[in-house]
């Protein structure tokens, strides 16, 4: 009983002069969010360029800024602004605010963590959550990672605490790609691994100092063929793989070499053998 009568000190009576003040504050923030957000989308589809994205930017930001001031007015209608009740009320908000941003702290801490361990850094390549790319900013909260489809995305930093994080260069300049091919059985394996190999030594993007590795798997559709090597740049990894693919398709179908040729029920089988988008380094 005592709580209950602590609590309801906290707000006023709520009379009809409160009632219509109330009302008025939201109409007017619904009157001002709805103005600001056309007239800002207006104005931003007549401009053209960075100004274009910064007017797009400001709607967000204008719309906060109007419930900010709207709560700023109506609280003091609600609630007798004293000391200890204006303490109670920070309090009980403070509580919700850190119970919301818990991930956001969360993110933050994992920031520190990555600034001290170096998980990644700029320049690296990574895959996180089937997130490929390489990472641009490591910032407080995110990283942020261009994809090879010019996508920036932003990861937030809790991922380390749970995620396996893949880091294809790890701050070096070397880098492993991997071309595969799937080719019929009946073939002389040998010669297959010699071909490949000197694919490899022949591309305008190998990078000479590190090792060439061509590894076989027979598989019961065939034989998987993988050309491990490393360009001069990690930024040429996509144009090394292409290479690499484009000439050993070339060199093999020459020499007669057939293709494998999955039955139905091992269709599924060669996508896992590719390894998908890491694939291009395992």
């Amino acid at each position: 009983m005592d709580d209950q009568k602590q609590y309801a000190k906290l707000f006023n009576d709520i009379d009809s002069q409160a009632l219509i003040s109330l009302g008025i504050i939201l109409a007017s923030v619904i009157l001002l969010t709805i103005v600001s957000q056309r007239g800002l989308n207006w104005l931003a589809n007549r401009l053209h360029g960075q100004v274009r994205f910064r007017i797009f930017a400001l709607v967000p930001l204008t719309r906060l800024v109007i419930l900010i001031v709207a709560l700023a007015i109506a609280v003091p209608i609600m609630i007798e602004p004293s000391l200890r009740n204006m303490v109670t009320l920070l309090g009980a908000i403070g509580l919700a605010i850190g119970f919301a941003l818990k991930d956001y702290v969360s993110s933050l801490i994992a920031g520190m963590v990555a600034a001290v361990e170096l998980p990644y850094r700029p320049g690296d390549w990574v895959d996180i959550e089937d997130t490929y790319g390489e990472v641009k900013h490591v910032g407080m909260r995110t990283v942020e990672i261009l994809t090879p489809d010019d996508d920036l995305v932003a990861v937030p930093h809790l991922k380390l605490w749970d995620t396996a994080i893949y880091n294809a260069n790890n701050g070096k300049t070397s880098l492993q790609c991997v071309a595969s091919f799937y080719l019929h059985p009946e073939h002389e394996a040998d010669w297959v691994r010699k071909a490949l190999r000197d694919v490899a030594l022949t591309s305008a993007y190998l990078k000479f100092d590190q090792p060439i590795i061509v590894v076989a798997e027979e598989k019961p559709w065939g034989t998987h063929y993988r050309i491990r090597a490393y360009p001069v740049d990690p930024r040429q990894q996509f144009l090394f793989i292409t290479d690499l693919t484009v000439r050993g398709k070339q060199v093999l179908s020459r020499a007669g070499i057939k293709p494998a040729l999955l039955p139905p029920d091992m269709a599924l089988e060669a996508p896992d053998a590719a390894g998908g988008r890491r694939g291009l380094r395992h």
